[in-house]
C-alpha cells in the first residue's frame, strides 16, 4: 500500500521520526548494536558460501543494509545477505564471474524498483505457499550440504556446485575427515543451541565465534580459518567498480536478474510481514520493494552482492527493542566500525565454526515441520511442494520457482474448472420462489452457471449445455452467480448463441455482474445476443421469454 498522502515511495524513517524520544534513541541503539554482532558471523558465512570472498559479505551487510532502513517501507527490517541467495549467487559467480554477478544484481534492483513503483508490492501474497516452503526449505538442504567439507574438515578441492556431485565428492574424500575440525563446529552447534539458556541479551554466535577462535589460536589446531583460505580480510571501505559485460551478457543474464529481484522480493516482504506481528505495525510494501531495488544497485558497485530483508536478524531487532529505522542504520555502522577496527582479526576465524553457523541457520530455515504439516494439505498443494522442492535441490532455484508457479497455476485453474458448472434450475420459479406461470418446462428451461466462466471452465460450460437432450424454445442462462467473465468464456458463451440460434432457441441472459455486463458490451457477442435479450432479474427473464413465446405462438396460429 502507499503513504496516505498518496505517495508510492514514502520511507518509514520520516514517519517514525517525527515525535521520536530520547529513550526510544537509546532502546534503537542498543538493539541496533546487537544485531550488528549478530550479523558478522552471518555476513561473512553468507558470502562464503556464495563463492566469494567475505569481504563482499561484510560490504553488502553495511551499505545495503543502511540503504533498506533508511529508504524502506518497514520500521524494523534489517538487510543483507542472506542464505535464500546463496545458491542463486554461487552459480551465477561460477558461470559469469563477479562483474557477471554485479550486473545480474542491478539488473535486479532496476526490476524491484519497477514492482514497486506499478504498485505491485502486495500481489507478492499471491505466491502460493507451498511453493515458499518448497524452495526455502530446499535451499536449507542446498546450503547444509555445501558446509560439510568445513563441517567435516575434508581435504579436497572445490566443492562441485551440483548437488549429487557434491556428495559423490564428499564419499570420495571420507577418509580425510579431520577430527579437530569436527570438535570445532560440534562445539559451535552446542553453543548455539544452549547458550540462550545463560542469556538472550548476549548474541550466542558471538559466544561461538570468539570461543571457537580462541581455542584454535591457543591450541594451534590443525584446522582451515578464513585467514589460511582467503588471505587477510580487506578493513577499508570498498572502491567503486563498474562491471564489463558485453550485449549478449545482458540477454544471458536477465533470467538470473529475474529470480533474485522475485526471491528478494519475496523474502524482504516476509520479513516484514514476520517484523509487523512483532511489534503490531504495518510495512509499506511499495517502498519496501523501491528500497530493496536502490540497494541492490548500489551495494554491488562497491562489491557487494544481492542484499534482501533478513527474517532472524530483523526479529532479534525487533526483540531487542528496536522500532525504529535508525536501529537498522546503527547496525550497519556497527558493521562498519567492526570491519575498519578489528576486520584484519576475521581472518583468524576457523571454517569450521562458520559451517557450524550456517548449520543452525539451515535447521531454521528449513522449517521442517511446516513442511511435515503441509505434506497433509489437499493432493495438488502437495504435488506443488515437493516438485518445488525436489527442483530447487537437484537442478536449480530459477527452473524450480518458474515451473512450481505454472505447476500451481495449472492446478489452481484445473480447481476453479472443477468448482465451475451449470445445474438445471424450475422452469417456473423465481429466485424467491413465487411461482410464474407463462410456460410449461418444455418451452423454457433455466440454466445456471456458478463461478466465473473463464478459460478453465469454458470447456465444462459448453459440455453440458450440449448436452440437453430436448431443445427448449427459450433457455435462460442465470449468471448471478458468474462474477468474472474472460475472452475465453465470451467466444464460448457466443458458440453457444449461435448454435441455439440455428436450432430455433432463443437464449436469454439474467442476472449480469458489471464486469460480465462491461465485458459482453465491449465485445461482438452482445450483438449476437442482442441487448434485447438481457434481463436484469430473473423474474424479467422469465417474462421475456413468456412475450417471446406468445408471440411465436401467434405467429404459427396465423399461418
Amino acid at each position: 500500500m502507499s503513504d496516505r498522502s498518496g505517495l508510492i515511495f514514502a520511507p518509514k524513517l520520516l514517519t517514525t521520526l517525527r515525535g521520536y524520544t530520547r529513550a526510544q534513541l537509546i532502546a534503537d541503539l542498543g538493539a541496533g548494536v546487537i544485531v550488528g554482532i549478530v550479523a558478522l558471523p552471518l555476513a561473512i558465512a553468507f558470502a562464503i558460501a556464495s563463492g566469494v570472498t567475505p569481504d563482499r559479505g561484510l560490504y553488502t551487510a553495511i551499505i545495503a543494509g543502511f540503504l533498506i532502513s533508511a529508504l524502506g517501507g518497514s520500521r524494523v527490517q534489517i538487510g543483507g545477505p542472506t542464505g535464500a541467495f546463496v545458491v542463486i549467487v554461487y552459480g551465477i559467480v561460477q558461470r559469469y564471474g563477479l562483474d557477471g554477478l554485479t550486473v545480474a544484481t542491478i539488473m535486479a534492483g532496476v526490476i524491484l524498483i519497477a514492482l514497486g513503483l506499478l504498485k505491485l508490492g502486495s500481489t507478492m501474497r499471491f505466491i502460493p505457499f507451498p511453493i515458499i516452503t518448497g524452495f526455502t526449505s530446499g535451499i536449507a538442504v542446498i546450503i547444509f550440504s555445501g558446509e560439510i567439507k568445513d563441517l567435516l574438515g575434508l581435504h579436497m578441492g572445490d566443492v562441485p556446485a551440483h548437488f549429487l556431485e557434491k556428495w559423490l565428492a564428499y564419499s570420495q574424500h571420507v577418509t580425510s575427515i579431520n577430527s579437530y575440525a569436527i570438535a570445532i563446529s560440534a562445539g559451535t552447534i552446542a553453543i548455539l543451541v544452549l547458550w540462550p539458556v545463560v542469556s538472550r541479551r548476549i548474541p550466542g554466535p558471538l559466544i561461538a565465534l570468539l570461543a571457537a577462535t580462541a581455542v584454535v589460536q591457543i591450541f594451534h589446531l590443525p584446522v582451515e580459518t578464513i585467514g589460511s583460505r582467503f588471505g587477510a580480510i580487506n578493513a577499508t571501505f570498498p572502491p567503486f567498480h563498474l562491471p564489463t559485460v558485453s550485449i549478449r551478457g545482458f540477454a544471458d543474464l536477465a533470467q538470473p536478474a529475474i529470480a533474485i529481484a522475485l526471491l528478494g522480493g519475496i523474502e524482504s516482504l516476509l520479513s516484514a510481514v514476520v517484523a509487523d506481528g512483532m511489534i503490531g505495525g504495518q510495512h509499506r510494501p511499495d517502498t519496501e520493494l523501491i528500497a530493496q531495488g536502490i540497494a541492490n544497485i548500489v551495494t554491488p558497485l562497491f562489491g557487494g552482492i544481492p542484499a534482501t530483508g533478513a527474517i532472524a536478524r530483523t526479529a532479534t531487532n525487533a526483540k531487542n527493542g528496536g522500532r525504529t529505522p535508525v536501529a537498522g542504520m546503527t547496525h550497519a555502522v556497527t558493521l562498519l566500525a567492526i570491519t575498519i577496527f578489528i576486520g584484519k582479526w576475521a581472518a583468524l576465524i576457523p571454517m569450521a565454526c562458520l559451517a557450524g553457523i550456517l548449520t543452525i541457520v539451515c535447521y531454521h530455515m528449513s522449517e521442517w515441520r511446516t513442511f511435515r504439516a503441509e505434506l497433509r494439505s489437499p493432493r495438488s498443494d502437495v504435488a506443488v511442494l515437493l516438485v518445488t522442492f525436489g527442483l530447487t535441490v537437484i537442478v536449480s532455484l530459477v527452473v524450480a520457482i518458474e515451473v512450481g508457479m505454472v505447476l500451481a497455476a495449472f492446478l489452481f485453474m484445473r480447481r476453479m474448472a472443477e468448482v465451475a458448472g451449470v445445474s438445471v434450475s424450475s422452469s417456473d420459479e423465481t429466485p424467491g420462489g413465487d411461482t410464474m406461470n407463462v410456460a410449461t418446462g418444455r418451452d423454457i428451461q433455466i440454466y445456471e452457471i456458478n463461478g466465473p466462466l473463464f478459460f478453465g471452465a469454458a470447456a465444462a460450460f459448453k459440455e453440458a449445455l450440449s448436452d440437453i437432450a430436448q431443445r427448449p424454445r427459450v433457455i435462460i442462462l442465470r449468471m448471478g452467480r458468474v462474477p468474472a467473465i474472460d475472452a475465453t468464456g465470451l467466444r464460448t458463451l457466443a458458440d453457444i448463441v449461435h448454435r441455439f440460434r440455428r436450432e430455433g432457441t432463443l437464449v436469454i441472459l439474467s442476472e449480469l455482474h458489471p464486469q460480465p455486463r462491461v465485458a459482453l458490451e465491449r465485445s461482438p457477442v452482445m450483438d449476437d445476443i442482442g441487448e434485447e435479450n438481457v434481463a436484469g432479474t430473473q423474474a424479467d427473464a422469465v417474462a421475456l421469454a413468456g412475450e417471446y413465446i406468445a408471440v411465436q405462438n401467434a405467429i404459427h396460429a396465423s399461418r
